[in-house]
């Protein structure tokens, strides 16, 4: 969706947006020679660690790894996408920018509907607060039978709609348009119609962005009728596979917790949220999508519990998230696994009922213990299959490794095998066996861009020494490069030719050297952008390296590339002392040749190395 806005509208607002300014608005600065150090935002600590460089305009968490440039932070903090940051900041600095994204709107025309939004939401919210039908005295006593009467209204923003045209009727003496009315969903016009309120005779939800600005809603009967609850259809402000009812409410206390916890309605968050469990969000009329699960993992950094109704609906759901399985999931993953839980209500109840029945305590206590969703989904698989015989077990087998296919390869998988074998009395090779033989279901969702963690591999630390340096050093030269354009364009060669040691670092080289051919006098952050918008997670990696001293970067740059190119040598030298060990070789005259130059990039190195050694360490 990046090219929805024009590169020049882009660098409008990022000159526009001081990332100092704009950091600074939400936490505490101070400044230390020319930066400005911060605690990071996105992770509890109480110690600074976090470096916001006003030269580059890049900043970055030494204590959690991420980083980047103001888009970058936008993102990250407010919960939006690339084009939505843009939009965002354009607001802020009240500049129009053209838009020809999906909504094909103008900043300001989305400005518009997030006013007709609010609009709607207040009258809405009149109506139930001081409504005098009886149909709006019924919307109050629903809202009190549920224990939702007293402050709760007013805190959630609660509202009725009575229909009859009364919405429509308010929003154009607000001077707002039939065409603006229904771009936001609030009414509709059927066939070239008379316009009419979408909503009539419904208990009201607001449903806000992250920012806590309403962009849709949702609505229950008053009474009988279908649906029961109806929400908002896509506008250019609400797209429900990436929206989150309770969102904007939660998001500090998944922080402060570390966990999330995912329901199915609107009035089972705000049950939660007023017995005190305030880390719960809900879904809008559709199954949790893996944009959902990337959503809530930037604020919930430990553990994402889905909570499932015990009734039919809910167990349909359950069956639904064993589709989110796959390798985020296993220690491999390292810093970027994903922890996604389950657990299923007793007794039919849903959340509301149980924390009314139970109280919040008990509902604590089964989400402390809920399941990994590996553990929850094998359980469920067994639990539909006769143990006692040897087809049951044999069906429950095949079941089972439906769950584990997606994640086979990993140690996790093989782990949970084992135990599998021994509760279907099977013999572990043979569970194994199968386990290697099942194909693997087609990924969920599965996106092109994402790469692996900037941190390298998962398990670096076994790594032998030599390997890990090499790797620390094709980081820091990458994130210098990246900080320094000029000093990159004068070691494109590096970039070209160097024997990156981790995919990921070919695959940022080579992005950064097209950034550079197509725009030699890109900015840092320019950089850090574009290299982020293709590869989401490089934006750590790239401003994980401080370069305080400008004077030195020279000097640095020339180290990292001395040793880089050194140690490509060496791994040449070691490709050709095996070739010399090969039986392949059989001709005299060719082994000759290939010792010949051995001896000559030896004393290459030597010479090399001799004179790097008296260089700067980075």
């Amino acid at each position: 969706m990046r090219m929805a806005i024009s590169d020049e509208d882009i660098q409008k607002v990022r000159e526009a947006s001081d990332i100092v300014a704009i950091m600074g608005e939400r936490t505490v600065l101070r400044q230390r020679g020319r930066d400005f150090w911060c605690c990071c935002p996105f992770h509890n600590e109480k110690t600074p660690s976090c470096k916001i460089d006003p030269s580059t305009q890049l900043w970055h968490c030494f204590g959690c790894g991420e980083g980047g440039d103001v888009f970058g932070f936008i993102m990250k903090s407010e919960d939006l996408s690339f084009p939505d940051a843009v939009r965002y900041l354009a607001e802020r600095a009240q500049i129009d920018i053209k838009d020809s994204g999906r909504s094909g709107m103008s900043t300001s025309a989305k400005a518009r509907l997030r006013e007709v939004c609010a609009a709607t939401d207040d009258f809405y919210h009149a109506q139930l607060m001081r409504g005098k039908s009886n149909d709006a005295a019924q919307a109050r006593s629903y809202l009190a039978a549920r224990g939702f009467g007293g402050t709760v209204p007013k805190k959630w923003h609660l509202g009725f709609a009575p229909g009859r045209q009364s919405l429509v009727r308010h929003l154009s003496s607000k001077g707002f348009k039939p065409d603006e009315m229904i771009a936001a969903n609030v009414a509709v016009s059927r066939d070239g119609s008379r316009l009419n309120d979408r909503f009539y005779n419904r208990v009201m939800f607001p449903i806000n962005n992250p920012q806590g600005e309403c962009i849709a809603f949702g609505g229950r009967v008053i009474g009988e009728g279908e649906p029961k609850y109806l929400n908002s259809q896509e506008t250019p402000l609400f797209h429900k596979s990436n929206v989150l009812y309770g969102l904007d409410k939660a998001k500090n206390a998944m922080v402060s917790t570390g966990t999330a916890i995912i329901v199915e309605g609107y009035t089972d968050v705000i049950a939660l949220h007023e017995s005190g469990i305030q880390n719960a969000v809900a879904t809008l009329g559709t199954a949790l999508t893996l944009q959902h699960v990337r959503l809530i993992s930037r604020h919930a950094s430990k553990r994402i519990v889905y909570l499932f109704d015990g009734d039919a609906a809910g167990q349909r759901a359950a069956d639904r998230a064993l589709a989110f399985i796959n390798e985020e999931m296993t220690p491999e993953a390292g810093k970027a696994r994903i922890e996604l839980c389950a657990v299923t209500l007793p007794d039919d109840l849903d959340p509301a009922d149980f924390v009314a029945k139970r109280g919040a305590d008990e509902l604590k206590t089964l989400v402390d213990n809920a399941k990994p969703l590996i553990a929850y989904g094998i359980d469920r698989r067994l639990a539909a299959h006769d143990l006692s015989s040897a087809e049951g077990r044999t069906r429950a087998l095949a079941d089972v490794l439906v769950v584990l296919a997606p994640i086979k390869k990993s140690m996790l998988a093989k782990d949970y095998a084992i135990q599998l074998a021994g509760k279907l009395m099977m013999r572990e090779q043979d569970v194994l066996d199968a386990l290697e033989a099942v194909q693997p279901p087609r990924a969920y969702d599965q996106r092109e861009e994402d790469m692996p963690a900037p941190q390298g591999l998962a398990f670096d630390v076994q790594l032998p020494e030599a390997e890990r340096s090499r790797r620390k050093f094709e980081r820091r030269l990458l994130s210098l490069f990246a900080q320094n354009p000029v000093i990159a364009l004068e070691h494109v060669e590096t970039l070209v030719q160097t024997q990156w040691h981790e995919l990921t670092h070919s695959q940022l080289a080579e992005c950064i050297l097209r950034i550079l051919e197509e725009n030699p006098a890109a900015s840092p952050a320019t950089i850090v952008s574009a290299v982020t918008a293709q590869y989401p997670r490089a934006a750590g990696l790239l401003t994980s390296s401080s370069f305080d001293d400008a004077g030195n970067v020279r000097d640095i740059a020339r180290f990292l590339v001395e040793e880089l190119e050194i140690g490509d040598m060496e791994q040449s030298l070691a490709a050709m002392n095996a070739q010399l060990k090969s039986p392949e070789i059989v001709d005299d005259d060719e082994r000759d040749i290939v010792f010949q130059a051995c001896v000559e990039l030896q004393k290459t190195i030597a010479a090399k190395r001799a004179a790097h050694g008296v260089g700067l360490t980075p």
